[in-house]
């Protein structure tokens, strides 16, 4: 009997021992029991270190049975046990004084941002919600430091530190968005990400192109789409919103469904809107009448035929600004192995028919210029698998591989008053990608991080025109297609880049943190002009080898818990893509051409920031100061086309049956931006919170000392919130000055001929001017009712006192007064 016992307590001490030694855990939040994965779990010196997978769980197997275990995930509070008396289940309590303190697109892994100097807004699920912008354009415009610029009513192009369009960079979930056709002057492509899908954004300021390569120069906007949790039960969950918004008539409908298993997981998103016309502000305190209204419009579309302008019974609506979108998101995660999982990624965004509201409301002579002006529907699909591990080898202890298609749709088309050809350009983009990034701490208080990057570009481009045959007031069908020039080469274009980038980062002690990194970029670009039927070009083949190598220094210093200190020295650059080299096009009597000589920008950047905590951290105050000098840098002039012939005038050519300037992209000398921003944020009390912020940015070259595009007049925002219970409610204030018509981009980017108009004297003939860009100031009322717990009601007022404005540069007016109400659910 003795001995028998003696057996069994050997063997339970036996499978105790075992236990502890192999023993599994799993980490949760606390409250809501969801698993956290990447939370870091290492020992007192960190000579040995796991992460737990998608479901929270990790192996303590190589840990010692009397060693200190630390649990440690930013925003929540730090964690330690000995091995043998640590729980099953750890739970981990939200640490107030850090939320939104990760940063995860400054080196493409978590950091605190107590360790980065760079300047970066983070763009919450919650503050997604609390905005409910109608597109990520709208989500962006509410962000800090960011000013968002509109020619029609399916756009907005973000700017960034006096940077726009491909001058700024796009990334969704560690994917470039920005290709071989991202434009100079204005882009429309963030609205192709529906922020209902959105889990968070940051915004990086300043150039990016140590981590992220070409395009990151005024900063870097980085989408991460929502992701599906695995659990260790069967479970199903999701979400449904409506929407309505009265200044547009705007409906969104979004579904969101997650079924979790125990190795995999799925993650539904579909959004759906219907955006009508866009009424403006009634309330024209700047003082001119009739600015901005619509008199008249084209009613012409697919299938109607009209010769004649109509009128608009109400000018304050905007006709021909409406237009439909649909926007799915998919993803799958699969748990491979304990320590590493796949990610299956799937995106389609598709809109119908964009009205282009500028051209549509172009003049010549008197009356409408253009019948049709459009964009087809966009169209942007997604494919890319993730591979995120962990290693125990020394050269990473994590890593991420992503690969990725992308296939992009955009086409053009447009008619004139008097004319029956519609023309058509159609262009379409594949582009090919993969990036490795990877991590490794070399010792408690140092880390690097390094990755290489590869993309490809296939460009197809052709033009055409189609006869109308038109029966009385309708279009019957087509007749005889004929030659339209196209946009880019239509021979075919082809944009490659090969990357590799390293990033190093110390704590030199407790109070201050070194980072610096480098970047060596490769660029490809191949084009071929085959049709030349409307200008004669010098070289129909192009070709361009280019490469960059770019840099950074940053430091940031915390001499006590309540102030930091930021210094950052950053480079970044812009190879020219076929938008800047290949590109044919006539804007306002001027036509942009090739220039085949055209080379790489540069932009260096020194900055200095600091950020104080008032009060025990419930007061914050934030101030950063930048100058950014542009050389070599890209800027449209009047560029001479050898061997045409077509008028005696070497500055012009005939296109399209008129007379035009020919201007092209050039490489000019030296400019600069310099500028700043100052932010607050306060806790009044447990339910009120005050917070704002200031912009500010100049920028001319020292060449000439022209003004440069996209420098936005002084801006701001403020906003009152106050939270109990189940209700939020929020007032706030936005504001941005005059701008003078001198201050204007000579090039024509900052559309100065969408500002108004003024007559000195009405009886003297051709004596009126544009006088720039009025100031503005509207209040916005936000409010939210949490109804149960799965059920919220969300309501308020934009633009209360019906201001008309417009943003600086835009061809659109704001809306109007606009009383938006939406209901979400959750099951």
């Amino acid at each position: 009997m003795v001995a028998k016992f003696l057996k069994a307590t050997i063997f339970l001490i036996f499978i105790s021992v075992g236990t502890a030694l192999s023993q599994e855990i799993q980490v949760v939040e606390e409250g809501t029991n969801e698993p956290i994965p990447s939370v870091a779990i290492y020992n007192k010196d960190k000579s040995k270190s796991t992460l737990t997978n998608d479901q929270g769980k990790a192996d303590l197997s190589e840990f010692n049975s009397d060693e200190i275990i630390i649990i440690d995930y930013l925003s929540y509070r730090k964690q330690e046990y000995t091995k043998l008396k640590i729980p099953p289940v750890v739970s981990l309590t939200t640490d107030v004084q850090q939320i939104d303190d990760v940063v995860l697109s400054v080196s493409k892994s978590r950091v605190k941002k107590s360790r980065v100097a760079e300047k970066i807004e983070i763009i919450s699920a919650k503050d997604i919600q609390r905005v409910a912008p109608q597109t990520s354009a709208d989500l962006l415009a509410n962000t800090a430091g960011v000013r968002v610029q509109k020619s029609q009513g399916g756009g907005g192009s973000p700017v960034i530190r006096g940077f726009e369009a491909n001058r700024v960079l796009l990334v969704v979930d560690n994917v470039r968005m920005n290709n071989a056709i991202y434009r100079s002057r204005h882009l429309q492509n963030s609205i192709t990400m529906a922020p209902s899908a959105l889990e968070r954004t940051e915004v990086l300021f300043g150039p990016s192109s140590v981590i992220y390569g070409s395009d990151a120069l005024g900063g870097v906007v980085h989408f991460y789409t929502k992701s599906p949790k695995i659990g260790d039960t069967i479970a199903f969950s999701g979400s449904a919103m409506t929407r309505y918004s009265s200044a547009n008539n705007e409906k969104t409908y979004n579904l969101n469904t997650q079924f979790s298993f125990n190795k995999w997981a799925s993650f539904t998103s579909l959004s759906f809107s219907d955006f009508g016309d866009t009424r403006m502000g009634k309330s024209r305190n700047h003082g001119y009448r009739d600015w901005g209204k619509v008199f008249t419009y084209s009613d012409n579309d697919d299938d109607t035929f009209n010769e004649t302008p109509v009128s608009n019974g109400n000018p304050n609506i905007q006709r021909n600004t409406g237009y439909k979108q649909f926007d799915v998101l998919q993803k799958f995660v699969v748990q491979t192995s304990g320590r590493s999982n796949l990610n299956i990624n799937l995106q389609y965004s598709e809109s119908s028919n964009i009205p282009r509201f500028d051209r549509l409301t172009e003049e010549k002579e008197g009356s409408l210029k253009f019948a049709e002006w459009y964009y087809g529907p966009q169209k942007r699909f997604l494919a890319s698998p993730q591979y995120q591990f962990e290693s125990n080898s020394k050269l990473f202890k994590r890593g991420t591989l992503t690969a990725a298609y992308q296939n992009i749709k955009e086409s053009r088309i447009r008619r004139k008053y008097g004319d029956t050809i519609r023309g058509y350009q159609e262009e379409g983009v594949e582009v090919y990608s993969f990036n490795g990034d990877f991590s490794t701490p070399l010792s408690t208080n140092r880390d690097l991080s390094y990755g290489v990057e590869f993309t490809h570009n296939d460009v197809a481009s052709r033009g055409f025109g189609r006869e109308l045959e038109v029966n009385g007031a309708f279009i019957s069908g087509f007749g005889e297609t004929t030659i339209q020039q196209s946009r880019y080469p239509d021979g075919g274009s082809t944009y490659t880049t090969a990357a590799a980038y390293a990033n190093y980062r110390q704590d030199i002690n407790s109070k201050s943190t070194l980072n610096t990194g480098a970047r060596y970029t490769y660029t490809k670009l191949k084009a071929s002009f085959i049709d030349q039927t409307f200008v004669s070009l010098p070289d129909s083949n192009i070709s361009l080898h280019n490469s960059s190598f770019t840099a950074n220094l940053s430091y940031a210093f915390r001499p006590t818990d309540l102030l930091q200190i930021n210094g950052v020295i950053s480079s970044g650059f812009r190879s020219p893509n076929i938008d800047d080299i290949g590109k044919l096009r006539e804007k306002n009597g001027l036509l942009t051409v090739p220039n085949v000589g055209l080379r790489p920008e540069y932009a260096y950047n020194a900055e200095i920031g600091i950020n104080k905590f008032i009060t025990n951290r419930r007061h914050q105050v934030s101030f950063n100061t930048f100058y950014t000098l542009l050389d070599n840098y890209i800027a449209r002039d009047n560029f001479e086309v050898l061997g045409d012939t077509s008028t005696t005038d070497t500055a012009t050519v005939i296109y399209d049956g008129d007379e035009v300037t020919t201007v092209a992209n050039v490489n000019r000398g030296t400019a600069y931006i310099v500028g700043g921003t100052f932010d607050f944020a306060t806790q009044l009390d447990e339910n009120w919170r005050w917070r704002g912020n200031l912009t500010y940015t100049e920028g001319r070259s020292y060449d000439d000392d022209r003004p440069l595009p996209s420098i936005s007049p002084f801006f701001g925002s403020s906003s009152l919130t106050f939270e109990r219970n189940k209700f939020q409610a929020s007032l706030n204030y936005r504001f941005s000055l005059d701008k003078d018509p001198e201050d204007y981009s000579p090039g024509g980017e900052d559309n100065l001929e969408q500002s108004p108009k003024a007559d000195p004297d009405p009886t003297v003939a051709g004596d009126e001017f544009f006088v720039g860009h009025p100031k503005w100031q509207v209040f916005d009322l936000r409010s939210r009712y949490q109804v149960s717990e799965r059920m919220g009601v969300q309501g308020g007022i934009n633009n209360i006192f019906d201001i008309h404005y417009r943003e600086f540069a835009s061809a659109i007016s704001a809306p109007g007064r606009n009383f938006i109400l939406s209901v979400d659910f959750t099951f």
